[in-house]
């Protein structure tokens, strides 16, 4: 399997999620000693701000630690649970209008990653998450609809083809999509009932054998995608 990533992408991130976390962290403090050390009434709104100036900060850190900073990252994850099974793959991290992508012989495969742990489950495409107690408030992301994730990262990317491989807008081109927990012991996971096919990542190489089986593109349409998608690289 071939791996493609933007590493610049994932660095910038990664130092972003650190400083505002810090930032975070430093701005709660300085608000709880000021409460401590100076006149109250002076400083009461200075320490009032803290409060929600601190916590902002610290989620937002939070979005981008889970996602480029805590190891093994959500791409890696991707990667361990197709390693060996998808070789004739070529793999897209954060190059896409997708954030990730499999390009396979039978076409372009958008994979949503979901690092939220929990209890969760869904039925067609309404989700549902538990389980988490106070994690909800402090530190945790809730699930969101991985469903709804997972149709506009087609929409973008099948519009990232018509607009990148003319060659390929008036022809109906497969675009599939999984939605992959990536958490190793996040919780419990219910999902037969999803709309689209969703698992955990370790359950990704049972199911890539089954894939095996679908009809190849047309070389041509493939040759096509992977010139797009190589080309996404390269800017």
């Amino acid at each position: 399997m071939t791996i493609l990533r933007n590493e610049s992408f994932i660095a910038a991130r990664r130092k972003w999620g650190i400083a505002l976390s810090l930032a975070g962290i430093l701005v709660l403090l300085g608000g709880m000693i000021t409460t401590f050390v100076a006149d109250p009434e002076t400083y009461a709104l200075y320490t009032w701000l803290t409060l929600p100036v601190g916590f902002l900060l610290s989620q937002v850190g939070l979005y981008f630690s889970h996602r480029y900073v805590r190891r093994p990252r959500p791409d890696e994850r991707l990667e361990e649970g197709l390693d060996k099974v998808a070789k004739d793959g070529r793999l897209y991290h954060y190059v896409l209008p997708a954030p990730h992508v499999l390009l396979s012989p039978a076409g372009p495969i958008v994979l949503v990653a979901k690092f939220q742990s929990g209890d969760i489950s869904v039925d067609g495409d309404k989700w549902t998450q538990k389980g988490l107690g106070l994690r909800r408030i402090f530190g945790q992301e809730a699930i969101g609809n991985p469903t709804a994730e997972a149709e506009y990262h087609v929409k973008q990317l099948a519009k990232f083809i018509s607009q990148n491989a003319p060659e390929l807008a008036d022809k109906e081109l497969p675009i599939g999509a999984i939605i992959v927990f990536t958490l190793k012991n996040g919780g419990t996971l219910d999902l037969a009932k999803s709309s689209i096919p969703a698992m955990h990542y370790s359950k990704l190489k049972g199911f890539w054998k089954q894939r095996k089986q679908d009809k190849p593109l047309p070389a041509a349409d493939y040759e096509a995608l992977r010139k797009a998608f190589d080309a996404a690289v390269k800017k």
